[in-house]
């Protein structure tokens, strides 16, 4: 069996990614999946224990991007495999505090990326983000 997964119960080639250090689902949801050579990733600033970490948005997405390297790592790629972010902001003025976040995580070649003010997000939560990010050898 793969890395950190648990294979499609419908006999799919989607890959559920689990693992105990990563953080519990606050939803129905998976905190990563695998299929067609892509892994998409939702998380937020939650911790192992299924706390919120951080009362700033710097706080938040650096614990938010740790999460997505979390599940990365057990999808079997990295931070720099990834290709596309979406970002949801509570507040559109703290977008210089999360650049400031997301350009020290990334460094270089950054992916293709989208910032969306949403009016609420779930836990009072002040930031949240997805990622796709391709296999190594897939693409």
């Amino acid at each position: 069996m793969p890395l950190g997964g648990q294979p499609d119960p419908s006999g799919g080639s989607k890959r559920v990614i689990r693992a105990p250090h990563l953080p519990p689902a606050v939803g129905p949801y998976s905190a990563g999946v695998v299929a067609g050579g892509f892994v998409f990733v939702a998380q937020g600033p939650i911790s192992p224990m299924g706390e919120v970490v951080g009362s700033t948005v710097a706080e938040q997405a650096r614990q938010t991007l740790h999460n997505i390297e979390l599940v990365l790592r057990e999808a079997g790629c990295s931070r720099h495999d990834v290709v596309k972010v979406t970002v949801y902001l509570a507040d559109i003025e703290q977008y210089p505090a999360l650049n400031g976040v997301y350009a020290s995580f990334f460094e270089r070649d950054f992916p293709s990326r989208i910032v969306i003010q949403a009016a609420r997000l779930p836990l009072g939560l002040l930031v949240e983000m997805e990622a796709v990010a391709v296999l190594p050898g897939a693409g």
